[in-house]
């Protein structure tokens, strides 16, 4: 079984492996004690701290341990918006920023604060423009990933911590999906990481707080990691933590190289080998081992299950595939495809020939869906003015596959009025007139729900 979902989770690093049993023996006790099993604790903890804000490039006392990667991200933008409370409850956060970010941007809103979201491009990627524009007067703090966990965007976050230096804004970071790969550049103020993401044990993350930063931790007050993480810490899993994430440094630069080459190439074979399918995604500006595509007329979670029973464990940000049944919020924001999703993040060490397996395999698994879906011929040129196609109750991404059998029903310049109530078709419809070259006119809400999609021919 080929495992390519590392942007999920990493499987353990044997480094991590090593450390981790071999942490279990030595610090089990209190750090904070002063007999010799707690000082032993604490050499370990000291140590692992110090390689930790070696890889990140902060100060040693920066950076605490917190429980998971998602208690660093709420924790950290909570204390920074406590911290700032006199300058004002505005926050910023980009669009396609990690659920964790959206959560926490969803409560501050809740408390009686305000929250502007700064869109993308189709590639995922936020302007500089576009973000110093959403900071306001009262703005308390601002929030941009390092590189994005769906597609793989690099975002410029050098650059958007300069404006918000200049605008005397403190910048947010979750820096989950890049730290194996580097540290993040920049002069910005707060981050969070993950070590299951890097190939260290699950349960534990990082937040590191930059000298300078008004900082409030939130909660009832702790002793413990100064103040900013509560509850007695993880030291087997922080060593091992720290520990892989030195490991995975070590190589990141040849495996960067590597693994880079063979996500370029299934950026480049996958619209060779499939028709109707749209790579996404920035493709220089890009973390080296993830890619993501989206074909059409092709139910994401078959898709899945067909790769799984070939041999690949894959993720996706198609709807089909979530239990809310709700199109990836990033997908959404970048107005592309979400239908039939696959996201391919491969770990550290995979051989060329798996690659090429994937590659091999993934027409006859994508056909067989399609055929299941009835999927549409193409080529077709119908007489017909206009074509109402009743979608309603449909999901996705049956709604999609029904309008491009009508667009062959009615003649260039003539119109598909489309009703669907599935939320997704308000994000395919428009992204399947982009990649197919036809105009999307627009939606008219339902008074029984859903709406009506009308799109014009024009070819």
């Amino acid at each position: 079984m080929a495992y390519f979902d590392v942007a999920s989770a990493a499987p353990l690093h044997s480094v991590a492996r090593q450390a981790l049993q071999a942490s279990l023996d030595e610090g089990w006790a209190d750090p904070s004690r002063l007999y010799r099993e707690g000082r032993r604790a604490r050499l370990l903890l000291d140590a692992a701290r110090e390689a930790a804000a070696e890889a990140v490039r902060c100060r040693v006392d920066e950076l605490v341990f917190t429980s998971s990667g998602t208690r660093a991200v709420h924790d950290g933008i909570a204390g920074v918006l406590a911290g700032r409370r006199r300058a004002g409850k505005h926050l910023v956060v980009s669009a396609v920023e990690h659920s964790a970010v959206l959560h926490s941007a969803a409560a501050h809103e809740n408390l009686g604060g305000s929250v502007t979201q700064v869109g993308v491009g189709r590639e995922g990627r936020v302007t500089v423009e576009a973000f110093r524009d959403a900071l306001r007067e009262d703005t308390a703090l601002a929030c941009l990933q390092s590189a994005n966990h769906e597609v793989g965007t690099e975002q410029p976050v050098a650059e958007a911590a300069e404006v918000c230096r200049a605008a005397g804004v403190p910048l947010f970071v979750d820096a989950a999906q890049s730290l194996a790969w580097g540290p993040v550049a920049g002069d910005w103020s707060v981050l969070a990481g993950s070590a299951h993401k890097w190939g260290g044990p699950a349960g534990v993350g990082l937040l590191v707080v930059r000298k300078g930063t008004r900082f409030a931790p939130q909660g009832p007050a702790d002793e413990r990691e100064s103040g900013r993480a509560a509850g007695f810490e993880n030291i087997p899993g922080i060593v091992a933590a720290a520990a892989s994430l030195r490991a995975v440094r070590a190589e990141a630069a040849e495996e960067a190289a590597r693994l880079r080459e063979l996500t370029e190439r299934i950026r480049t074979r996958v619209p060779e080998l499939l028709s109707n399918v749209e790579v996404v995604g920035d493709p220089v500006r890009r973390l080296p081992h993830l890619v993501t595509f989206s074909c059409l007329y092709v139910d994401g979670e078959s898709l899945l299950h067909g790769l799984d029973r070939a041999g690949f464990s894959v993720s996706s940000g198609s709807s089909c595939t979530s239990s809310t049944l709700t199109p990836s919020h990033v997908l959404r924001a970048m107005g592309v495809v979400s239908e039939g999703n696959v996201r391919v993040s491969l770990p550290l060490g995979t051989e060329a020939a798996e690659v090429e397996r994937f590659l091999d395999v993934l027409p006859d698994v994508v056909g067989e869906v399609r055929e299941k879906l009835g999927a549409p011929v193409t080529g077709v040129e119908g007489s017909a003015e206009s074509v109402i196609v009743d979608a309603l109750g449909m999901t996705c991404p049956q709604p999609v596959i029904e309008l491009a059998k009508a667009i062959g029903r009615v003649r260039a310049g003539g119109t598909v009025s489309v009703l669907a109530d599935d939320e997704v078709a308000a994000v395919d419809i428009p992204a399947w007139c982009y990649t197919q070259g036809h105009e999307y006119v627009g939606a008219d809400p339902r008074t029984d729900g859903g709406a009506t999609y009308v799109v014009r021919r024009t070819t």
